[in-house]
């Protein structure tokens, strides 16, 4: 039971670490790479959003929001490599 919270960090942060790596690659890619099919693939990337939310509590109101996530091709790649890399580690 103990290991168990634990497990669910460790798969939050290499999913963030993933998608870190991935914006990265996108970027490097991006900047690199001539313009092409091959560019256009791998740095297309779709944004969902969610937002804004507000709340009013009588004393005090705030709006939070718009909150997106950037996705791509190189994103999904970084997750998979950050994974592959963390399982091989431990």
């Amino acid at each position: 039971m103990a290991g168990r919270p634990r497990r669910h960090s460790f798969h939050l942060g290499m999913l963030v670490a993933g998608f870190l790596l991935g914006g990265f690659l996108s970027a490097l890619l991006q900047r690199f790479l001539p313009d092409s099919a091959a560019r256009t693939f791998f740095t297309y990337s779709v944004t969902p959003t969610i937002g804004p939310v507000s709340a009013d509590l009588l004393v005090v109101s705030f709006t939070l929001g718009p909150v997106g996530v950037n996705v791509s091709i190189m994103s999904v790649i970084g997750v998979v490599i950050a994974y592959y890399a963390a399982k091989s580690l431990f």
